[in-house]
């Protein structure tokens, strides 16, 4: 494990070589630059590099997935242009393994399945759209989610994604009445008059092979128990996290 940035750099770091840096995101920050200006992941873990370093001139650092704003958890970064462009081939094939937790509002009525739709994203108003069928300008979306434990009408949810589409874990949720606790934007209800109630998503396991090595490199990380994940202990949330990390040594 690399060493822990110091002084005000709060990105922990999970995993680091010469060719990636694995890191756990923290909630309500953006991956990369936006309108708002606000401190982005790629502008931090640049200016950490750059200081642990000690190095010259700019800094490549290749953002090969994205987390949305409200979401925490792993990101696997690339430090080399051969490593950004091999795993943003892994990410195109599906042969990038990633999984989540989410904690619902409302319980999904089977314990486990599979859900398809078809989601188009509307630039505008940064929302989407979830339709059953094809629809025009629409892109298919698949995960598997597993419930891990339910309590007063909210669930500790499993996910794993096979395509990577906009807002897709809280669209595809909402789609079956269980949008994500502390989504006002797809329908929470509980919260819809809490200002700030955070999103209850986290990006919990990153499983890729290493762009150089061919070491299938599994990355782990669980949130820590505030806001809804209070709600479930730390056996539960630990339990939740190995649903869908099994590695994929074939691909």
């Amino acid at each position: 494990m690399a060493p822990q940035p110091s002084g005000s750099f709060r990105i922990p770091v999970l995993y680091e070589d010469n060719h990636v840096i694995a890191i756990v995101k923290p909630s309500g920050i953006p991956s990369q630059e936006d309108e708002t200006g606000d401190p982005d992941v790629l502008t931090l873990v640049k200016a950490d590099l750059k200081v642990r370093y000690a190095k010259p001139g700019n800094v490549f650092l290749g953002l090969v997935h994205r987390l949305d704003r409200p979401v925490g958890g792993v990101m696997l970064l690339a430090k080399t242009s051969k490593a950004a462009s091999r795993l943003s081939e892994s990410v195109r094939s599906r042969s990038f393994a990633k999984s989540y937790l989410a904690v619902t509002d409302g319980v999904p009525r089977a314990q486990a399945g599979s859900l398809r739709h078809y989601l188009r994203k509307d630039a505008r108003t940064n929302t989407v759209t979830a339709f059953a069928e094809p629809a025009p300008d629409a892109k298919e979306a698949l995960l598997d989610y597993r419930t891990a434990a339910a309590s007063g009408g909210r669930a500790l949810v499993a996910v794993r994604l096979h395509t990577g589409r906009p807002h897709q874990i809280r669209v595809q949720l909402a789609a079956i009445g269980c949008p994500l606790a502390g989504d006002r934007k797809y329908g929470e209800r509980r919260e819809a008059g809490k200002a700030g109630a955070d999103i209850a998503l986290w990006s919990a396991y990153v499983g890729a092979r290493h762009p150089v090595t061919k070491e299938w490199l599994s990355l782990r990380a669980l949130p820590d128990r505030q806001g809804f994940w209070k709600l479930w202990s730390p056996e539960q949330l630990a339990l939740a996290g190995g649903v869908f990390t099994g590695e994929r040594h074939d691909v």
